[in-house]
């Protein structure tokens, strides 16, 4: 039988260059490569089974049941109006407003939860336009994983982090949050060299203005405030989730629940729009990720590029952020991260452990940006754009990421240098 390392390797490639080339769906690609791992031996039902991360599959399945209460309240049109006024018609201000929304709002929440309430926003945005939403859409994952580099709940590998290291709260945003802001400021420079082809478009006319206005009336008030006080207890539950000693999914959940027993709205027509394929992809990532971890490869990478710094702090935290960043930009952030936890600990008992906790951080969460499957919400984002009938391509997606990533490592590496080393 083919070495385990190399049969892992074999069907990891295979597997990201269906998604890469989209010659099958991504969700039958990330599936397809799941049960290889487990029929052949790689991993064992029970590995692979747990191996499932339910936190994030659950808490999807509970912001996708709010965030289609809250759609119909015209909630979205509203807030798609407000946009357009404030921007002035303008694409590219518009795209500014609703890019710092989201990354505003992915450091105080969970960025996957940020891009699942501001998606169907930027849908009616872009009609209003009349141009493209994937400019739109391809700024707010990016911006998603910026902001939510900032704090301890914005992206899943600080929490990881902050449990392993001991990091509260306010420290995470004290050394994170500068950076996380300068990066996004130069975004949104960059944006506009980024996506000035994507927006040109002609002025829209007044009555498309109008037509919004009047559309964006609030359809349903009692629903509404019924909704919003369900979104504010979720969102309160988030920022004290450790308090309560509950997982974020369960918080989701809760107010999922809590949203359909009090509206009384219908569970089979809301549990219809759920994204199943985007959950369905996540548990396939997730197992063949896994098998691959399980092997030893990932840890046999950062062994092999951690080894060649000769133990220097300085080198080693510089390598391990720029590592994270393209490690994180292959496969999904979460288990690279777990992966390195037990690695920067170990390391920490010959040189000074905190650049290297920041260094990782830094690294798995902008690395997401690099490609379509970097991290979860950039998956979430590219499958509610095919549902709209509007496909964000990998490789377009990929000449974006990396640009904004390249970026983003060059600023960051300034930073731990400057204020860690």
């Amino acid at each position: 039988m083919m070495n385990p390392i190399w049969l892992a390797a074999a069907l990891f490639l295979l597997t990201y260059m269906l998604i890469v080339t989209e010659r099958v769906h991504r969700t039958v690609a990330a599936l397809l490569g799941g049960v290889a791992m487990i029929d052949l031996g790689l991993l064992s039902q029970d590995q692979a089974f747990h191996a499932i991360d339910w936190n994030v599959i659950f808490l999807l399945t509970g912001m996708m049941v709010l965030a289609n209460v809250l759609r119909e309240t015209g909630l979205f049109q509203w807030v798609a109006f407000q946009a357009v006024r404030l921007g002035r018609g303008k694409p590219y201000r518009i795209l500014v407003i609703l890019c710092a929304v989201t990354a505003l709002g992915s450091a105080f929440l969970d960025n996957v939860t940020i891009v699942v309430l501001v998606a169907p926003v930027t849908f009616f945005v872009a009609s209003s336009l009349r141009v493209s939403p994937i400019p739109f859409l391809v700024a707010e994952i990016l911006a998603a994983n910026i902001g939510g580099t900032a704090t301890l709940i914005g992206d899943p590998p600080n929490i990881l982090i902050a449990s392993a290291a001991g990091i509260d709260f306010t420290s995470f945003i004290v050394n994170m949050g500068p950076i996380a802001l300068l990066i996004f400021l130069a975004f949104i420079g960059l944006s506009r060299v980024l996506f000035r082809t994507d927006l040109e478009t002609r002025s829209p006319r007044k009555p498309v203005i109008d037509a919004l206005e009047a559309k964006a009336l609030i359809t349903d008030r009692l629903l509404l405030r019924k909704a919003l006080v369900v979104m504010a207890a979720v969102t309160i539950g988030f920022l004290i989730h450790g308090a309560l000693h509950l997982q974020p999914a369960t918080i989701a959940l809760t107010g999922a629940t809590v949203m359909l027993l009090w509206t009384r709205s219908d569970p089979n027509r809301l549990l219809q729009e759920v994204e199943w394929s985007t959950l369905f992809f996540f548990i396939g990532l997730f197992i063949t990720v896994q098998a691959v971890v399980e092997v030893g490869i990932i840890r046999w990478a950062a062994d092999s590029a951690l080894r060649l710094t000769g133990g220097d702090v300085r080198l080693t935290s510089i390598a391990l952020l720029w590592l994270s960043a393209l490690a994180s930009g292959i496969v999904d952030n979460i288990p690279y991260t777990a992966t390195l936890i037990p690695l920067v600990q170990q390391l920490g008992q010959a040189m000074p452990v905190e650049p290297l906790w920041w260094s990782l951080s830094l690294g798995a969460c902008l690395g997401g940006n690099t490609t379509l499957v970097g991290a979860s919400a950039n998956v979430v984002v590219a499958s509610l754009a095919d549902k709209s009938g509007h496909t964000i391509s990998f490789l377009k997606f990929l000449g974006y990421g990396a640009t904004v990533t390249a970026m983003s490592l060059v600023l960051a590496t300034a930073y731990v240098w400057l204020r860690y080393l």
